[in-house]
């Protein structure tokens, strides 16, 4: 049975040509695998370098028997620092992503590096302005970048829960 093409109109024909940039039919499997790649790499290289930070801090413990309030603050400022390393491994992630074909960011964004920065923070900390909107493949990047977000605040969370309440056993 023959398909019967239909006229269609100036602003679906551009919408149709826009999504026909970011399907996934374009790509062969080779370069999915390479995107899914890294992806990976996003999220095992943020991983490693939370853990890094945490046994950094852990291997500090010792210092909570000297100053206590000290450490507690510096454990709050160097998880932010990992946190900020990470979200910058995305970043750095859907730049290669995009400028490999795989979607774009669409909304308020120029392609800056504080775009890319921005992009990754929103979606990092699961806050999602939607300001900007990936399309495409992108799109698993993004959810696997708030994911991997919400896991390692998480463990941020529950580390730092823990030497508050060591603080407090050593304090009373």
């Amino acid at each position: 049975m023959a398909r019967e093409s239909r006229p269609c109109s100036k602003g679906r024909k551009a919408k149709a040509e826009h999504r026909g940039n970011n399907r996934m039919e374009e790509h062969t499997v080779l370069e999915h695998l390479g995107n899914l790649g890294v992806i990976l790499l996003a999220v095992l290289l943020s991983t490693s370098v939370h853990y890094l930070f945490l046994k950094h801090l852990n291997r500090g413990a010792r210092l909570a028997l000297k100053f206590p309030q000290i450490r507690l603050g510096y454990g709050v400022i160097v998880s932010l620092i990992a946190h900020s390393i990470e979200v910058a491994l995305f970043a750095v992630a859907y730049k290669v992503s995009i400028e490999s074909g795989f979607g774009t960011l669409e909304g308020s964004f120029e392609g800056s590096i504080a775009d890319h920065l921005y992009f990754s923070y929103a979606a990092f900390t699961t806050v999602g302005f939607g300001d900007i909107v990936p399309t495409g493949p992108l799109r698993l990047l993004a959810g696997m970048e708030a994911l991997t977000g919400f896991v390692l605040i998480t463990w941020t969370a529950s580390y730092l829960y823990l030497e508050m309440t060591r603080l407090w056993k050593i304090q009373h």
